[in-house]
């Protein structure tokens, strides 16, 4: 099991780490390493073009990946954070196809779960976010389910425990308000 500041070491180095979220265990890179990215896509046997999500400890960390909005256009994601609710952002200019996929959104979060707070403070970044499973399989919602899915392929996993969430975060429109994904 890795520390904290273990994970943050993998992190730096471009590798995949595992940890406890709000609901399941997650995969996580450094957002900014296109191959620390990649090697998450692939071991989720996830297409670059579905994008993916980033958790962070307060709202600044998303400087390089949001699109400028007024605060007022900012009020429901700041609300509802922290929290188990994921909001998608116009996608800020320099965000990479590798990163955001082929949408014109960026999804992001402010976690509330502890592990994850106190990683991306750590980290003293944003980093990505995706469930611990192949493409197809059920999310991992224990250590032993991540190490059966991906075995001596990560750098390690964080120890910690699982939030209360029994489903993944929700997933919002900031524009519209309109849910994608229930929680």
């Amino acid at each position: 099991m890795l520390s904290i500041e273990g994970a943050v070491r993998c992190l730096q180095d471009g590798k995949v780490i595992a940890y406890p979220t709000e609901a399941v265990y997650g995969l996580g890179c450094d957002p900014l390493n296109e191959t620390a990215v990649r090697r998450v896509l692939k071991l989720k046997s996830r297409p670059a073009a579905s994008g993916l999500i980033l958790i962070a400890d307060c709202f600044e960390r998303f400087a390089p990946f949001a699109g400028s909005l007024d605060r007022a256009a900012l009020e429901p994601a700041l609300a509802s954070w922290p929290g188990p609710v994921t909001w998608l952002f116009p996608r800020g200019e320099d965000v990479p196809d590798w990163l955001a996929g082929d949408h014109p959104t960026v999804a992001l979060r402010v976690s509330a779960h502890p592990v994850c707070r106190a990683l991306c403070a750590a980290f003293e970044g944003a980093i990505v976010s995706t469930s611990a499973n192949p493409a197809g399989a059920e999310p991992a919602r224990s250590v032993r389910q991540v190490e059966d899915h991906f075995d001596a392929r990560l750098c390690g996993i964080v120890a910690g425990e699982l939030g209360r969430q029994l489903q993944p975060s929700e997933i919002r429109d900031l524009a519209s308000g309109r849910i994608i994904r229930a929680g």
